[in-house]
């Protein structure tokens, strides 16, 4: 069986829920405290040992491809400047990872993005991370997923718990429990109606995908506003092969929802050495004083 080494990072979207502050820069670019969302993302990747990452993008995603790169002019300034520690941490930036990028084309949902890293990937496993969900540096899911691939050799999809009143959002498995964190896919619904969805396990943004996920991609039909959804894909893998779910609870923000983007940045802050004293001390100020109010 093939050792997983390669990523794929879908950010062609357009970010629109972000509107106005990505009408001139990428969503995957919006600052999580001093880091791009992005970053995490890739972060993420290499601490699992994915060091080939392909990042599929489209147009305007320029500042994505800039931020990955080396920037001789602000290295020079910073240490004629004496700011050592800040050049070490810009240089690492470029050199953490091998990142290639390759263009959407036109935004035709997540399965055509998907689809068309086929080329990079070839016929090996890999592995597929959405940037809008961020994980906490703790977490283990990816980690997990890919030892589960590794004793099984099929795909594993991360699922997480929500209300039946929140599952018409995301995808949706019907599982089938194998043990406290595993269960076996027996079929998937995209967006389902609260009343039809199977379980209340939906789909996150973490994938280790087998190949043959290129050949269902290819079959899918596109559906509303010519969109592949890569959740009809996985439906169509189940039927050939075993597609197993990892179950896992906390670690997880939807950076794209405004209301979790504030908690991912209010929680990373926290957790900072340099900022976190401070910030924890501000923010039991702040909720006194608003009961005050």
């Amino acid at each position: 069986m093939k050792r997983i080494r390669k990523a794929v990072i879908p950010a062609a979207g357009l970010g629109t829920r972000f509107l106005p502050a990505t009408k001139a820069q990428p969503k995957e670019m919006l600052p999580l405290v001093d880091k791009p969302a992005i970053q995490h993302v890739v972060e993420e990747a290499v601490r699992v040992g994915l060091r080939d990452i392909l990042i599929i993008t489209g147009r305007g995603k320029r500042a994505i491809e800039d931020h990955f790169d080396r920037s001789f002019e602000l290295e020079h300034y910073l240490g004629e400047s004496g700011k050592f520690d800040m050049l070490k941490e810009m240089q690492a930036i470029a050199e953490m990872a091998d990142i290639h990028y390759v263009r959407q084309g036109e935004p035709r949902g997540l399965g055509h993005a998907v689809s068309v890293a086929r080329q990079h990937v070839g016929d090996e496993p890999f592995v597929v991370m959405l940037g809008d969900d961020i994980m906490t540096s703790d977490s283990t899911v990816l980690a997990d997923m890919v030892t589960v691939h590794e004793r099984y050799g099929r795909s594993v999809v991360a699922l997480k718990e929500f209300p039946r009143s929140e599952i018409s959002a995301y995808g949706c498995a019907l599982p089938e429990p194998l043990d406290e964190t595993l269960v076996r896919i027996l079929g998937v619904v995209e967006k389902p109606a609260p009343e039809e969805a199977p379980s209340n396990l939906a789909v996150m943004g973490r994938y280790v995908f087998t190949p043959e996920i290129f050949d269902c991609l290819e079959r899918v039909e596109p559906g509303a506003n010519q969109e592949i959804q890569l959740t009809d894909a996985i439906a169509l893998l189940i039927e050939q092969q075993t597609v197993y779910g990892f179950v896992f609870e906390e670690g997880r923000f939807d950076v794209g929802d405004k209301l979790d983007y504030l908690r991912a940045t209010v929680e990373l802050a926290i957790d900072r050495e340099d900022l976190g004293p401070a910030f924890r001390a501000f923010l039991a100020d702040l909720v006194q004083r608003k009961k005050l109010l």
